[in-house]
């Protein structure tokens, strides 16, 4: 068996940010930070929006659960905001196709709570009605959102003496049709495949709908959501304090109006038309998480120490993830120490699966460099025996280095070599790791015409 020769990473053409840490965690024990994140769906999900840029931006931890891999999904319409670039603003800038859409969702959503056509008609009448921003002027001290907010605030302020907030804390009043982001699932089920985007846990965790009340108390950590269920037609509805806020909740909306000015000058004439952004209120809110591998999730309890998992909110234990990981997914332990070897070998692994593999190898991280590795895991004894997550046959092992080559990436075959003294009863616990060993096998295609010309130089 050759040498393996090691190949440096293929650096990307365009590189946009820079590298800040290997991991979310300070040197030394100054601002120890202990994430959250929380089991729903048999997935693991951070909400926190600065928990999401920490584990995210130091070590590139997890994916948005809306996003290819950084999670900065937004519902600007890209060309809009080529053609709006004028208008210096951080607020989304959508169609008015897309805002009816947003409306039409909310419409549905407050109909499946169980509330009349003309509750629901009134509250998203008077909630979607444009706001008065003319001209898209603000303050340049203060963001455009935040200015919105304390006009709300202040308005809202204004009719305390007259009504009483109606706020709810998300855990009474709920249907079974729509529940909180703070909802979890009932139990996690052995290979469900749930995804948090999925049927069944994008109303419950994902999407929110905001309506007005006559008078609550606001601030940039609040988003108002109705309170699910039945509700008095002749109240406009709970609210409930959710995630944090934020300027996605006012959005510029291009629609076309009625040029007053020149109908003036030529009453008989057609209508002059131009198109304007109007500022209004977002009736149905998407927002974005960071999805953890279980293997990343574990890697970030059990090595750095820096998350804490929960369900129903009660912390999980380091023994307790390590068992209902293995049931979600029966070949975390394997795929976890190879995980865990490659992190503290300084690479950045990532899943394989587009590629057919179990890891993609990244130096510092995906923005940076080009995987380098696609990586086969299999867990065997001291003789190398052992039953085989995926038995190759020469076709389909000569088929997959075919694809890594094609993809510029090097095949690895890592090899767990565990003792065979080990018993079952010792996989129980992360501490079995202290006792396994690996090995490494570079797999190349041997071409023959290559062969031939390197004999002839020499």
């Amino acid at each position: 068996m050759a040498e393996a020769i090691f190949h440096a990473p293929k650096r990307k053409r365009r590189v946009y940010e820079n590298y800040e840490s290997p991991f979310p965690i300070p040197f030394g024990q100054k601002d120890f930070r202990i994430f959250r994140a929380e089991m729903i769906n048999n997935n693991v999900i951070v909400k926190n929006a600065e928990d999401i840029e920490q584990l995210y931006g130091k070590g590139y931890f997890g994916k948005g659960i809306l996003s290819r891999s950084r999670p900065n999904f937004t519902i600007s319409d890209p060309k809009l905001v080529a053609k709006w670039k004028d208008t210096k603003t951080n607020m989304p800038i959508i169609t008015s196709k897309k805002y009816q859409r947003s409306v039409e969702w909310a419409t549905k959503l407050m109909r499946r709570q169980g509330q009349d056509e003309s509750t629901v008609h009134r509250i998203l009448e008077d909630y979607t009605k444009p706001l008065e921003c003319p001209c898209i002027q603000w303050n340049e001290e203060l963001p455009l959102h935040e200015e919105l907010n304390s006009e709300i605030v202040s308005k809202m302020e204004a009719t305390a003496d007259r009504e009483k907030p109606s706020v709810m804390n998300g855990d009474s009043g709920k249907s079974d049709d729509m529940e909180g982001p703070s909802k979890q699932s009932d139990c996690l089920q052995e290979d469900s495949g749930h995804d948090p985007l999925t049927a069944n846990g994008l109303h419950e965790h994902l999407l929110e709908v905001t309506v007005p009340l006559p008078q609550v108390h606001y601030s940039k950590q609040d988003v108002l959501l109705p309170q699910c269920g039945t509700q008095d037609s002749s109240h406009r509805g709970g609210l409930i304090c959710a995630r944090e806020g934020g300027p996605d909740e006012y959005v510029l909306v291009e629609e076309v109006v009625c040029d007053v000015s020149k109908t003036k000058d030529a009453p008989n004439e057609e209508l002059a038309q131009k198109e304007r952004l109007i500022c209004r209120r977002n009736p149905y809110r998407i927002f974005e998480y960071l999805q953890l591998s279980l293997e990343e999730a574990f890697f970030l309890v059990y090595a750095l120490g820096c998350l804490s998992i929960y369900y129903e909110k009660e912390p999980l234990t380091i023994m307790k993830l390590w068992k209902v990981f293995t049931v979600v997914q029966p070949t975390f332990r394997t795929t976890y120490m190879a995980y865990h070897y490659f992190r503290s070998k300084g690479w950045v692994p990532k899943v394989g699966l587009k590629y057919g593999t179990d890891l993609l190898l990244y130096r510092k991280g995906p923005p940076f460099y080009h995987a380098s590795y696609s990586v086969i895991i299999e867990l065997v004894d001291d003789h190398f025996e052992g039953s085989l997550r995926r038995p190759f046959s020469w076709k389909s092992l000569a088929t997959l280095s075919r694809v890594s080559v094609n993809v510029s990436k090097e095949l690895m075959l890592c090899y767990l070599i565990k003792p065979s003294t080990m018993t079952d009863k010792e996989m129980e616990s992360p501490e079995c790791m202290k006792r396994i060993k690996v090995q490494e096998v570079i797999l190349s295609r041997w071409v023959s015409s290559r062969e031939r010309s390197d004999q002839d130089e020499l």
